[in-house]
Formats: structure tokens, sequence, C-alpha cells
């Protein structure tokens, strides 16, 4: 599953401009109208989250059009079989056809339907949900500034505010009491995340400092901290699949820059941490001469592209009684960096990334000195 959002050919004035037009026609109905499609959204944007296969929701019985110069709004009744609409199903299953995608095509019948009612209710329910998803279905995270690592386009490292004061006296672990700056007058606020993590958008899914070191229980815990970015940007790409003109929306541009670089930045953290493991593994298997039948590694890496974890696979030693020498690993490691450096599937940064990867595992073994 790709988490990129679908490619949009309309400029930003353009999709403003759609934005405003949907956001005031909302704003024209009445509060018991909003209430419906707002719980109609949630409907629908559980149903795209939890990937289903298919999702039932109902249109309004009534809507009303944007007000005229003189203040007036037409109301129209959407006819009763209209009302309620169901999307996926059997045929949608054994085509495997995307829910999100057969939504779009429902709702752009809907909208091009000759009943006005009806086509200002699909308009509607596509704005409710996708601003549900952005403002309503995620949770907000820290003002944050990242900045790009040379050569690179994605900003991913954070940079700190000066409005987070590290304690010299304070473990690493403990709660932090500190006064609220952005929000003077509020007292003290209690912040359980280290420093290190503060720094990130969601500070609760940060897995990694700076320097690699694991700040969880566990690597299965990291692993399940990817998972939840992952599903954030999944849900604010499928907002944009559903309406590209959500982009111009400010909280969807504050949550996307926070996760993408969040995520991207963990994501490799976690890839290099289970680099040294790699290493640490093989060191120890080859000091109780375990790796004479063959030795075969599976590198993970970060793509960030795909926003997932990859693995690149290559053979150190081929099945049979071969006696371990570090130098095999060296060898295969500078075959691997060859072959990926020309490789354009992956973006310059992931080249780079993996690259980075494929070297700390060749210092690891290039030393005859090193202990094994």
């Amino acid at each position: 599953m790709t988490n990129q959002p679908t490619s949009i050919n309309v400029n930003t004035s353009q999709l403003r401009q759609m934005y405003k037009i949907e956001q005031v026609l909302f704003e024209a109905q009445t509060t018991m109208v909003q209430r419906f499609l707002e719980a109609q959204a949630r409907q629908i944007a559980d149903a795209i989250s939890q990937q289903l296969s298919h999702v039932r929701f109902m249109l309004p019985d009534r809507v009303a059009s944007e007000a005229d110069a003189s203040g007036e709004k037409k109301m129209f009744t959407i006819p009763s079989d209209f009302r309620e609409q169901v999307v996926g199903g059997i045929k949608e299953r054994l085509t495997r056809t995307d829910l999100r995608t057969s939504l779009r095509q429902r709702l752009l019948e809907l909208e091009q339907s000759q009943n006005k009612g009806v086509s200002l209710s699909a308009g509607l329910v596509r704005y409710a949900t996708v601003y549900y998803m952005v403002n309503g279905m995620l949770p907000s995270g820290r003002s944050v500034i990242y900045k790009a690592i040379e050569g690179e386009e994605i900003p991913t490292i954070p940079i700190s505010d000066g409005r987070q004061p590290e304690s010299a006296i304070t473990a690493a672990t403990d709660a932090i009491t500190e006064e609220s700056l952005p929000e003077a007058g509020r007292g003290e606020l209690i912040v359980p995340y280290v420093p290190a993590a503060r720094r990130f958008y969601l500070p609760q899914w940060v897995s990694f400092d700076d320097q690699g070191k694991l700040l969880v229980n566990s690597v299965n815990e990291a692993e399940a901290h990817i998972a939840s970015m992952q599903r954030f940007l999944f849900v604010l790409h499928a907002s944009v699949s559903l309406a590209p003109y959500v982009v111009v929306d400010e909280e969807y541009q504050k949550k996307r820059y926070g996760m993408l670089g969040q995520l991207i930045n963990q994501g490799r953290a976690l890839a290099t941490y289970e680099a040294n493991e790699i290493v640490h593994t093989i060191k120890h298997r080859a000091a109780s001469h375990d790796l004479n039948r063959g030795l075969s590694i599976s590198l993970p890496y970060f793509d960030d592209q795909e926003l997932d974890m990859n693995t690149l696979e290559f053979e150190v030693i081929p099945s049979g009684r071969i006696m371990f020498v570090p130098a095999f690993v060296v060898l295969a490691v500078r075959e691997q960096q060859v072959k990926v450096a020309q490789d354009t599937r992956l973006s310059p940064s992931t080249r780079k990334h993996l690259l980075n990867e494929l070297r700390l595992i060749e210092i690891a073994f290039d030393t005859p000195t090193k202990d094994l």
C-alpha cells in the first residue's frame, strides 16, 4: 500500500477556491443538517481508515444552497430513493477495487446528478468527510521546524525553538515540569517525554533520539509507533485522494509537515538500529563458530517514497561448509553498494540512507583486528 497522495492537476488558487465554496455551502446548512453530515462523515472516514471493502451512508433529506446577494437560500429536497447510499461490495472485493476509488466515483456520479439537491448533498458529504479526517480524526501535535539533510528535499531533522529547557539534574526517563511558554498564565505543564522526543510533532510516537538510542522498551514498541505514524499519514493522503482541495486546509499542511518529517526520521533510525543489531548478531554467531554453513543478510531500510520499511536481501556466504571470514561480509556489502548506488527505483535520499547502512556494516568488518 502506497501512502503517497494522488497527483493534482490544478493550481493552489483553484484548490483554495474549491475549498472555500464547499466550506461556505456547509456553513449555509442548518445546525441539524451539519450534525447529520458530520455523523455520515465519521462513518465513511472510519471505513476508509480501517480499509473496509464497503460503506453505507445517508444523504440528508433537505439541503440549502449558498445564500444569494439578498441573503436568501433555496431549499432542495433529496428524493427518498437517493437517501441511502451503499458503496463497495462483492464486485469490488473480487476486483480488489479500493474503497476510496469506489467512493470517489460514486460521489462524482451523485455530484453530476440533474437533481440539484442530490448534487449539493454529495459535495457536502465529500467536504464533511475530508474535513473530519484532517481536523477531527487525527491528533494535533506540537509546532515544529525541521531542516533537510544536505542534498535532500524533505526536512526530517527537528530544530529546537529555544522554548524547551533541558535540565542537567533530570533523568532521561523522568516526567519534566516546565512553564508553558506558548500559553502564558496556564501554569506548569507536566511533559512525560524526554527532550529529544519533544522536538518532534507527536512525542508519544518517538522511539529514538538523535544519537539512535532506543527510548522505548523494545523494538516491537518502536515498530508499533512507526505503524501509528503510517496510519496517520494514510488518513491524510486518503483525504486528498477523496477531495484534492483539502491540501489548502491549514491543519492538513501542519499535520502532514509535522508527521512526514517525524516518520522518515524515526523510520531511518529504526532501520539503522536494526542494522547495528545485525552486526552484533553476526559477530556473536561468528565467535560461536555458527556461521560456517552459510550467511545471508536481510537489511532493513526506510523508503521515503513508499513511507514504509523494506529489506535488501543479499547473500554473504553460500550454503555449505565454508569457514566464516569477515572479509566475506565486506566484499558482499561493497557489491551491494554498487548496485544500490545505481538503483533508480529508489529516491536519492533513500539510496543515501541505505548506503549509509551498508557502510556501517562494512566498517564493522573491514578491520581484521576488530573483535568478532
